[in-house]
């Protein structure tokens, strides 16, 4: 079975990723399409870039890299967790993608992203130019939250609407389509 990597970015206290990439998850889950695995930037706590060597060569220095490699390298397909800072994907996310190279390759990935009224979406146009030199293929399949705190309940959960649930479905039944044909590529 495929795994699925669902990478929650945001790494500040009280965030919102956290429960929006937990209903993701059990959406994944129910799907069936794939072996689930969440991984968590706040729990990587990857500094910021140190290694020497330009991550294409892997020849990595420091264990904290190498576990992260191995992570990543397990993945079959990503769905990004992110919120929208400035216009743009958060700094945490975009030192957890710089510190890899080859291990990204011939992967797909979606998109779940929150936010105000734009609901991370300017982002995910950020992100999909980064990813794409890396050689992964971003879909157009996403799912985008506006007004993110209307979802979450009195515990902290998120309750999606009909919408969030749709795009979800929609989202991972790309993500599995391609991770198949992507397959010889990853081989």
């Amino acid at each position: 079975m495929l795994k699925l990597q669902i990478i929650i970015t945001s790494t500040r206290p009280g965030r919102v990723g956290l429960p929006v990439g937990q209903w993701f998850a059990e959406r994944a889950q129910s799907h069936g399409g794939f072996k689930v695995e969440v991984v968590d930037l706040a729990e990587i706590n990857l500094p910021f870039l140190d290694e020497p060597n330009h991550p294409r060569l892997r020849q990595y220095t420091h264990q904290h890299t190498k576990d992260w490699s191995a992570t990543i390298d397990s993945g079959d397909a990503y769905v990004f967790v992110m919120p929208e800072y400035n216009y743009g994907m958060n700094a945490p996310m975009k030192n957890a993608i710089d510190y890899l190279h080859q291990e990204w390759q011939h992967k797909p990935v979606g998109f779940v992203s929150y936010g105000g009224v734009s609901a991370g979406t300017r982002a995910v146009q950020m992100a999909k130019q980064v990813v794409t030199t890396l050689k992964m293929v971003p879909l157009p399949e996403a799912v985008s939250i506006p007004f993110v705190a209307q979802f979450l309940d009195d515990e902290g959960r998120i309750q999606p609407n009909d919408v969030m649930n749709t795009s979800a479905d929609a989202l991972l039944a790309e993500l599995l389509r391609y991770a198949e044909a992507l397959a010889p590529l990853r081989a």
